[in-house]
């Protein structure tokens, strides 16, 4: 029996190879007719507009290139698809980086805002405050501070001090006295050796030295006697006590041999040294029963 050249299995496979050959030449043609027609359309439509809408030359040309780099993506990604090379996330991908349609949206999605932890700086959020202010606060608040500086008064009123002594307040052991002077004449001679402090003022319920002359402060100035350590000419440390007159943030000033002192500071007064009170007239001089 004489067989025929041709078998019939490379005959199935040429025909198989061939049908596959003519079915893409017909999908190339078909997609050729159908991208002719859209192109065909496009310019029938644009005739129905008025002149006044109608879209630039520009306008059209960027409509139209748009338009093909879509339909180049969606053939490709097709072919690609049907071969197995491309799947749909690499579609996906592909049309976002080419600028087509795509399901997600240009914009970033807004995360949800989170309460910011404290930085290591001690910075915090205004939620982390607002939780501070309910919680107790146990810091000092300064009333037990003025209920200490408070004077009471027969008529029920009080009086809080600005002044409080030092530690290191002592009372003098020398006889200091202050010459008052209005001009040329004395007018009043006061001891101020009986106590470590003497307040100066025009509250009269509170100071120990009354200042009538309007310029003054209720609570004017203070003389603090304070217990220092100095070093005598051989070397030896002593504790020594010395007057001392401290400004209270007054309005006019103190002022000592006619220099206006530095306020809530202590300054140390000498033997001699003559101090006034605002804008009065009235001269303070500072001896000592030794010295007269």
């Amino acid at each position: 029996m004489v067989r025929d050249s041709r078998s019939p299995g490379r005959a199935s496979r040429s025909d198989h190879y061939g049908r596959d050959r003519n079915s893409g030449n017909r999908y190339e043609e078909s997609s050729r007719r159908a991208n002719d027609r859209d192109d065909r359309r496009r310019d029938d439509r644009k005739d129905d507009y008025p002149p006044d809408r109608r879209r630039s030359d520009r306008d059209r040309e960027d409509y139209r290139r748009r338009d093909d780099d879509r339909r180049e993506g969606s053939s490709r990604s097709q072919r690609d698809r049907e071969g197995g090379n491309l799947t749909i996330d690499d579609e996906r991908k592909y049309r976002d980086s080419r600028g087509g349609s795509s399901r997600r949206s240009a914009s970033p999605r807004a995360r949800p805002s989170r309460p910011r932890s404290p930085s290591k700086s001690g910075s915090r959020s205004p939620s982390v405050q607002e939780e501070d202010k309910a919680k107790p606060n146990f810091k000092p608040s300064g009333l037990l501070a003025a209920e200490t500086k408070m004077v009471k008064h027969h008529d029920g009123t009080s009086t809080v001090l600005k002044y409080h002594e030092p530690p290191e307040a002592r009372k003098p052991t020398t006889g200091w006295r202050l010459y008052v002077f209005k001009g040329a004449e004395q007018v009043d001679l006061l001891h101020i050796h009986r106590q470590s402090a003497y307040l100066f003022g025009r509250d009269r319920s509170v100071v120990d030295v009354t200042l009538d002359h309007p310029s003054c402060s209720k609570q004017h100035a203070v003389i603090q006697y304070r217990a220092v350590k100095e070093k005598n000419e051989f070397g030896e440390t002593k504790t020594v006590i010395k007057p001392f007159i401290i400004d209270l943030e007054s309005t006019n000033g103190t002022h000592v041999n006619g220099e206006q002192i530095p306020t809530s500071r202590y300054y140390e007064l000498k033997l001699s040294d003559v101090i006034k009170f605002g804008e009065s007239n009235r001269e303070y001089v500072l001896l000592s029963e030794d010295a007269t």
